[in-house]
């Protein structure tokens, strides 16, 4: 048995190294090695920089916001408003809301902070909960990606959008619930089964006695302090996944391959480009170089949205585009990363490829969702 073993890992070593070395050629062939190099060394750091630190300061703002939300009982109180909206949408109890209402605000991370929030988990089940990073993650920095839209004329394409992100969400929560039941019945048990530690129960008596300012005080901290830690968790799924869509997707810059951030190959578009027929009939897109917003998307909408200039420019960004990009602009912001840290932090990383899975299907669903509703909105 251990010798098995022993050469089932030799092959794998040998299989990867080979996979590796041929990716690395193919690239490093078209932009130079040293390039190559370069270029991923500069993407990573501009992400860093750039996009990291803004997510981890989103993560910062709303977690102590969250916690405010829980401390002063505006959780109880979306619980009992939105009940009757939330049930049969997404099978979510009320204050799931709050979570939608926070990503479109900022940014996915935000859902994270919630989910990690002992009372504001109370109020699910256990698959529920899971769940929630997918229809969290459909509205992330929706406010950012409209408006932005609507910067270019484009406001009715920007709207449409936002209905199919809504439809999305709907599919992307509803199918990772009956794949986590179908797989792990026994999540069907409320979070409340786990009881809080004396030293915890003791501490909220304590601030139940304590004034409204340190309550307040006390809860923008504890929320602040909790952001930075998962703020934390989000660097390796954004800079390791975000690169590697960068580099698949966009071309040398003006002066050819110098080795700057965010040149690459564009082997995505590429590909897109030989099922163009597909494209065209799905999201109404005519021309291929629109396929790398959706592909960017992935790793961080607000690199995606960086393409709309060039896409303007080209005279190849209309009503039809900007619906689908709204749409899967807030489906698929980021989405890659932030799933794998909501569940590594959660836990449960067994759940990961069933939630990539279901929004990945309903990131699609929505661009074509909205592409069919422009259509339809072009004709009235």
């Amino acid at each position: 048995m251990a010798k098995k073993f022993k050469n089932r890992s030799l092959i794998e070593a040998v299989v990867f190294l080979t996979v590796l070395f041929l990716c690395c050629w193919a690239l490093g062939s078209r932009m130079g090695s040293e390039n190559l190099l370069k270029t991923i060394m500069n993407t990573a750091h501009d992400l860093l920089l750039n996009t990291v630190f803004f997510l981890m300061g989103i993560t910062v703002i709303t977690g102590a916001l969250s916690k405010l939300f829980v401390e002063f009982g505006v959780v109880t109180l979306l619980e009992k408003l939105l009940r009757p909206l939330m049930k049969p949408l997404y099978n979510l109890p009320g204050v799931a809301a709050l979570g939608g209402v926070m990503t479109f605000l900022s940014d996915n991370p935000a859902i994270i902070a919630l989910s990690k929030d002992r009372s504001f988990a109370s109020y699910f089940k256990k698959y529920q909960l899971y769940s929630l990073t997918n229809f969290g993650t459909a509205f992330g920095m929706g406010f950012v990606v409209i408006i932005t839209m609507m910067s270019y004329g484009q406001t009715t394409g920007a709207l449409v959008g936002l209905l199919g992100a809504v439809c999305g969400s709907i599919i992307s929560t509803r199918l990772m619930q009956r794949s986590l039941l179908k797989t792990w019945p026994e999540l069907d048990t409320p979070m409340v089964a786990e009881e809080p530690a004396a030293q915890d129960i003791k501490e909220e008596e304590g601030q139940q006695k304590d004034s409204v300012f340190m309550r307040f005080l006390n809860a923008i901290l504890d929320g602040g302090k909790n952001g930075v830690e998962l703020g934390m968790q989000i660097i390796p799924g954004v800079l390791i996944i975000t690169t590697i869509v960068i580099l698949l997707t966009f071309g040398p810059g003006p002066e050819g391959y110098t080795g700057a951030s965010s040149q690459g190959v564009p082997v995505l578009p590429w590909l897109a480009g030989k099922v163009h027929w597909l494209f065209e009939w799905l999201f109404g897109f005519n021309s291929m170089e629109l396929i790398a917003f959706p592909m960017t998307a992935l790793g961080a909408v607000g690199a995606a949205l960086g393409l709309l200039p060039t896409f303007d420019a080209a005279g190849i960004l209309d009503g039809n585009s900007v619906a689908v990009f709204t749409a899967i602009g807030m489906c698929w912001s980021g989405f890659l990363s932030t799933h794998t840290a909501m569940f590594d932090s959660l836990g449960f990383r067994k759940g990961i490829s069933k939630a990539l899975g279901a929004h990945a299907i309903a990131g699609l669903c929505a661009g074509i969702i909205a592409h069919f509703l422009y259509l339809l909105v072009s004709l009235i």
